[in-house]
């Protein structure tokens, strides 16, 4: 019985990045075994098992051997040899095994492949899951900044993968699973341009590939393509927050453009309401906690309103802090914000310029929310307080509304300001 150190941890100490977690491959051991040395079995398809004191994962070199002319399965016992195990394995740079002693076991390249900066499927195993096609995506995602690419010949079977139909009956959950993760990550627009190189995204995530060779007004968006726009904002997204909600909301904020009828293009009045829509549905088919859907429909909606908030009537921002539930979970508009800020920031020639809606919204809730029922006297019905509410919030949001237009006109000399594209903002909107 003898046990190694594989997969991310040994990547990762290659290329000097701290080690997060370590796995371990045991070779020539069985269940009992490994169970009468005190390790606690996890799972039932594969023998995986947690070591008694560290509690780190340690599974039986596993794998696949076809049994009377059967489809091959996973297969594991004492005779499995390492190099099989690291032979089912997705990429080289995954595929390299150390002993206890630091002897590095690298039956495929890896150690290669990680200077080269190259991602390089094992072998044919590859293809025994295609989830691994947006694993690979999510590792560009990662290590993209550091120089890696996805190796042609990957590339190629990833693109025979997709056009087979191979990706279409992905588990919902597996494909949400890999797109959290890929937002997690250093540079999350290498994972969807990655997808999109290999034929990928429109495979699962058609919502976000709809949205390139849409064109939009290039007053409003030099970059003009709703895609490349799209991955902008998602960067800027990156720079301002860890928060993977607003990473997601800021991917899913635009989907109705992809919608816009030809003949009106490049206006796209109305994507607001298409778009909060399209983010419904497509949580609903990956199975995305509330928590990423509601933030997101919320963004998709209503990001127009701040982009024009200078416009607004009162009680229009009235709408637009009580639709977002802001009174309530100031948290939700302060991710709100960040969206918004970044779908602004995210064009070109735009990165660096000043956003005042998201500081000028925030102020315009702590003006309004020092309104609460305390203030109302005892005995008045619960209609009429929270009446009572709206109406002088509504006022107090019109005084500092009116200060804050007054602000801006002295700033701009008696310029126009210029804001964003004209929003979606329904029939109370506008001055």
């Amino acid at each position: 019985m003898q046990a190694y150190l594989v997969g991310g941890a040994v990547r990762d100490k290659l290329l000097g990045l701290p080690v997060k977690e370590r796995d371990y491959v045991v070779v020539g051991a069985a269940v009992q075994e490994m169970l009468d040395l005190g390790y606690r079995q996890v799972g039932k398809d594969f023998p995986i098992f947690l070591h008694p004191e560290t509690h780190e994962e340690y599974a039986l070199a596993r794998t696949l051997r076809s049994s009377d002319g059967a489809r091959d399965k996973l297969h594991s016992d004492k005779s499995v040899t390492l190099e099989e195990d690291l032979a089912r394995r997705d990429l080289t740079i995954n595929a390299i095994a150390e002993t206890v002693e630091g002897e590095l076991i690298d039956p495929f390249g890896g150690e290669e492949d990680l200077r080269r900066r190259l991602l390089r499927h094992v072998s044919p195993a590859y293809a025994e899951d295609p989830i691994r096609v947006l694993r690979t995506a999510r590792f560009m995602a990662r290590y993209g900044a550091l120089g890696f690419s996805v190796a042609p010949a990957t590339m190629t079977l990833m693109r025979e993968l997709t056009d087979e139909g191979m990706l279409d009956d992905l588990v919902p959950e597996r494909v949400w699973q890999e797109l959290l993760k890929a937002l997690t990550e250093t540079d999350p627009p290498a994972f969807f341009n990655t997808l999109r190189e290999c034929g990928a995204l429109s495979r699962v995530l058609p919502e976000i590939d709809g949205l390139y060779g849409v064109p939009q007004p290039k007053r409003w968006h030099p970059e003009i393509d709703c895609g490349v726009h799209t991955l902008m904002a998602l960067r800027v997204a990156c720079e301002l927050t860890d928060s993977v909600e607003v990473r997601f909301a800021t991917l899913t904020h635009d989907l109705g453009k992809a919608t816009t009828p030809a003949h009106v293009l490049p206006s796209h009045y109305g994507h607001e309401g298409r778009g909060e829509r399209l983010v419904k549905q497509l949580c609903q088919r990956l199975k995305a906690p509330a928590r990423f859907r509601d933030l997101a429909t919320c963004c998709a909606a209503y990001h127009g309103y701040t982009h024009r908030l200078y416009e607004l009537k009162p009680k229009t921002v009235h709408k637009l802090l009580s639709a977002l539930d802001a009174f309530r979970r100031p948290e939700r508009l302060e991710h709100f914000l960040l969206v918004c800020e970044a779908d602004y920031r995210g064009r070109e020639n735009f990165h660096d310029r000043p956003y005042p809606q998201s500081a000028d919204l925030w102020r315009l809730y702590e003006t309004a929310s020092r309104v609460t029922a305390d203030g109302c006297e005892e005995g008045v019905p619960g209609w009429l307080k929270g009446e009572t509410i709206r109406r002088e919030r509504i006022r107090l949001i019109a005084e500092e509304l009116s200060l804050m237009r007054r602000q801006q006109l002295s700033q701009s000399a008696g310029q126009p300001v210029e804001n964003s594209e004209p929003g979606d903002i329904g029939a109370d909107g506008g001055t």
